[in-house]
């Protein structure tokens, strides 16, 4: 399994919507979307879950590509870093 970064998301975007786009690149096992802790509303970034393979193919195919009026920043979801306190 491999997780994918997919940043620059319009405020609109829902979980189905994201599904549905990553899917024409395979199966997703999963969608996640990020909102913030305080207001509750989407942060416009997210991440989707996919087999290696599958994953390779969307980030080439959407990295950049016009999604709601805007451009998409999709790569490999790099390992979260602790946090200083």
């Amino acid at each position: 399994m491999k997780t994918i970064y997919v940043g620059n998301l319009p405020y609109s975007a829902t979980e189905d919507e994201i599904n549905e786009l990553f899917g024409k690149h395979g199966e997703v096992h999963s969608v996640k979307l990020i909102n913030d802790r305080e207001t509750g509303r989407f942060r416009g970034f997210g991440f989707v879950e996919m087999d290696p393979d599958n994953a390779d193919t969307a980030i080439s195919a959407l990295n950049g590509q016009d999604y709601g009026e805007r451009s998409l920043r999709v790569n490999e979801a790099k390992e979260r870093e602790p946090r200083r306190r």
